[in-house]
């Protein structure tokens, strides 16, 4: 199980479906349903990663607004998909970016949120830059409220990893740390710790590469009837 066969199980058939994208980053999830046939739209706060999405997705349409405040009218996607973004809104809003979902989502149309767990080898090796244990079982309880109160029904969830390569220890900090200052610095104030990490967990592939292994909770929801 990966990312992409769970939302082709998910929406099918994927193509046709509109699709919202909420956290969209750089676009690579925006680009590769649309290579489905889906009609994306994406959506995220910073500035810069609208722009790049802009250039990884040309065919979606991306706007930037934060996902407790949703431009968009009730009912008027077939699903939406927090991939990887739920625990980058701030604590206190999100709630307010599940109700969101749900409503531009409308009653019985999936709401997909896949977030990563704080355990696994990647985890363990960027912990020294940002630790974001907490932040990551907040947006955990943010979904079991949304389902205690009835707002989201939950279909069915699964545990997968997402395993990522690096050429070296430079690389995955280039990638971890990419247009985030408060990233760059931590990396740099903790750089003996962070070396530490990355040779303690990572794996060396044998396309000379090193494996970090990231465990993703996916949980398919939809709004509730």
């Amino acid at each position: 199980m990966n990312t992409l066969a769970l939302l082709d199980e998910t929406f099918r058939p994927v193509a046709g479906r509109r699709i919202l994208d909420i956290g969209c980053g750089g676009g690579l999830l925006a680009a590769a349903l649309i290579k489905r046939g889906a009609v994306v739209v994406g959506i995220d706060p910073d500035p810069d990663a609208v722009a790049t999405a802009r250039t990884k997705a040309p065919d979606a349409t991306v706007l930037r607004h934060p996902a407790e405040a949703l431009p968009f009218a009730d009912a008027s996607f077939d699903g939406c998909v927090f991939l990887n973004s739920l625990h980058h809104v701030p604590a206190q809003a999100m709630a307010q970016a599940l109700t969101e979902a749900s409503r531009v989502a409308g009653a019985s149309r999936p709401v997909v949120v896949i977030e990563p767990l704080a355990e696994g080898s990647f985890f363990e090796a960027f912990l020294p830059v940002e630790d974001e244990t907490e932040v990551r079982a907040l947006a955990q309880g943010a979904i079991d409220a949304a389902l205690a109160g009835g707002l989201l029904v939950q279909k069915h969830a699964v545990i997968f990893e997402r395993v990522e390569r690096f050429a070296s220890l430079e690389a995955f900090l280039a990638a971890v740390t990419a247009g985030d200052p408060a990233r760059i610095a931590a990396a740099a104030a903790h750089a003996d710790a962070v070396a530490a990490a990355f040779a303690r967990v990572a794996v060396l592939s044998p396309d000379g590469r090193f494996a970090l292994h990231q465990p993703l909770l996916a949980r398919v929801l939809e709004a509730a009837a």
